[in-house]
C-alpha cells in the first residue's frame, strides 16, 4: 500500500523559511516522478515543483529561486526547502507520486505566511 505523509508546515512571517518533508512508504521511489502541489483557499490546486526519477527538477515561475526540491532515496523522502516566503505562498502543500499507473497523494500540510 502506497502512502505519503507530509510534515513541516506551520506559521511563518514573510521572508522566513520552512522545510517540508514527504515520506513515501509502500514502494521504492528512487526512479519515480515526485511532485509538490499546493492549494490556496478558493483556488485550484497547482503544481509547485516536480522531480523526475533522474533528479531533473522544474519549478513554477512564482517559486523559482526561492524553493528547492530535493530527495533522499535512502530515506524514501523528498523535501521542499522554501525560503523568502511570501503571503501568497500560503496554502496546503501536498506531495504526489506517480506509480503503478496512478497518482498517490499525501494528506497535505498547511503553510501560512503572515505579513
Amino acid at each position: 500500500q502506497v502512502q505519503l505523509e507530509e510534515s513541516g508546515g506551520g506559521l511563518v512571517q514573510a521572508g522566513g523559511s520552512l522545510r517540508l518533508s514527504c515520506v513515501v512508504s509502500g514502494i521504492t521511489f528512487s526512479k519515480k516522478v515526485v511532485s509538490w502541489f499546493r492549494q490556496a483557499p478558493g483556488k485550484q490546486r497547482e503544481l509547485v515543483a516536480q522531480m523526475t526519477g533522474v533528479g531533473h527538477v522544474e519549478y513554477v515561475a512564482s517559486v523559482k529561486g526561492r524553493f528547492t526540491f530535493s530527495r533522499d532515496n535512502a530515506k524514501n523522502t523528498v523535501y521542499l526547502q522554501m525560503n523568502s516566503l511570501k503571503t501568497e505562498d500560503t496554502a496546503v502543500y501536498y506531495c504526489r507520486i506517480h506509480t503503478l499507473g496512478r497518482n498517490y497523494w499525501g494528506q497535505g500540510t498547511q503553510v501560512t505566511v503572515s505579513s
